[in-house]
């Protein structure tokens, strides 16, 4: 092997690709050369690698060339346009954006639960929805052993998920509230949809585009993409998923409320299931209801890791069971998922240096 691998970022300037600097900097990849990309707006700004200035360049698909791996998050509609020609360009791409994600020849990853599918990649990987990872680093480690029938879950997702400029609208809307000033939206609950409502002390059930079926299309990634990940087909009837998804005041950490049915009645237990969570890799056991010790997305916010508590068993129904599951979205949710996709690529041979 080479030195090193020369790996690209795309959307570098943004929340996420901020972080995937720096999680690229404290992985285990080698790296010969950085190249950083965005818009021809960021063109030219300054950033760091390892202490070293990076001059940010406008992406192209000329940008490509020499490239090994692409870790991406500029926004669906620039995946789709350039990602195609990272490829042709020889490099393998991690794709953070939903461009990719149903597509039945692009693995959908979150390596603690189906690296394997890493091998039948195309030179597109997609990294999943954020608040789908934790749901699978929480759930994968029962359902291997216990089995699943249903999945009910709702989750209470923080402003960053939307980007910076999400989050920027969040404070700016508290600011004015707390001033006795009127609020002003113009982002939330989704940019693209006809009306903007406050976030700030406010709660917001609809993330993502509102569907003909009457769910949110982020409620319908969530479905899908759970099945996808655990069984290989987004469509696939054998666990029965369903989500509420809700926007809520929190900058930085999802959480989750997960109902689960397991199909082994018989042997799953509380108990059980702390010890699989407890040994999982990459899933946190936080649940010591005697101390109040339960997951928060104040103590998650900059841990790579997905954190579990209140696990209880629904007292009407056997077999069922509660929990509460909190990650930084932005963290595991999107530039860790993203660089520990590329991690285990190189580790696995999957991806070559020019």
């Amino acid at each position: 092997m080479s030195e090193g691998y020369e790996v690209a970022i795309l959307g570098a300037t943004g929340a996420v690709g901020t972080r995937l600097i720096q999680q690229l900097e404290q992985s285990t990849i080698p790296v010969s050369k950085i190249k950083l990309l965005a818009s021809s707006r960021s063109a030219g700004k300054k950033l760091q690698f390892k202490g070293e200035d990076v001059i940010v360049e406008e992406a192209k698909p000329e940008s490509f060339e020499g490239v090994d791996i692409v870790l991406a998050s500029a926004g669906g509609s620039v995946s789709k346009k350039l990602l195609p020609e990272a490829v042709k360009r020889g490099a393998v791409c991690v794709d953070n954006t939903s461009a990719f994600r149903m597509d039945p020849d692009v693995p959908l990853v979150v390596p603690e639960v189906n690296e394997k599918a890493l091998y039948n990649h195309h030179g597109i990987i997609a990294n999943p929805n954020c608040s789908t990872i934790q749901m699978m680093v929480a759930l994968e480690p029962i359902r291997k052993v216990f089995g699943l029938k249903q999945i009910i879950v709702s989750t209470y997702q923080a402003a960053s998920g939307a980007g910076q400029s999400a989050l920027n609208e969040l404070y700016s809307e508290a600011q004015d509230y707390l001033d006795g000033k009127e609020m002003s939206a113009d982002i939330f609950p989704t940019k693209g949809d006809k009306e903007h409502y406050p976030l700030a002390f406010n709660l917001l059930p609809q993330i993502d585009v509102l569907e003909d079926n009457l769910y949110s299309h982020e409620e319908w990634k969530m479905i899908h993409e759970t099945k996808k990940i655990m069984l290989g087909d987004m469509n696939d009837p054998k666990i029965k998923v369903t989500a509420t998804c809700v926007r809520v005041p929190v900058p930085i950490s999802h959480g989750e409320s997960i109902y689960i049915e397991v199909e082994d009645k018989e042997n799953a237990t509380v108990d059980a299931i702390r010890k699989l969570i407890d040994e999982a890799p990459g899933a946190v056991l936080q649940d010591d209801p005697e101390h109040q010790v339960y997951p928060q997305p104040i103590n998650a916010t900059g841990s790579r890791d997905t954190f579990v508590g209140r696990i209880r068993p629904d007292l009407e129904n056997k077999g069922s069971f509660n929990m509460w599951v909190v990650s930084d979205n932005l963290l595991k949710g999107a530039a860790w998922n993203t660089v520990q996709i590329a991690e285990r690529l190189v580790a696995d041979d999957l991806v070559e240096v020019k």
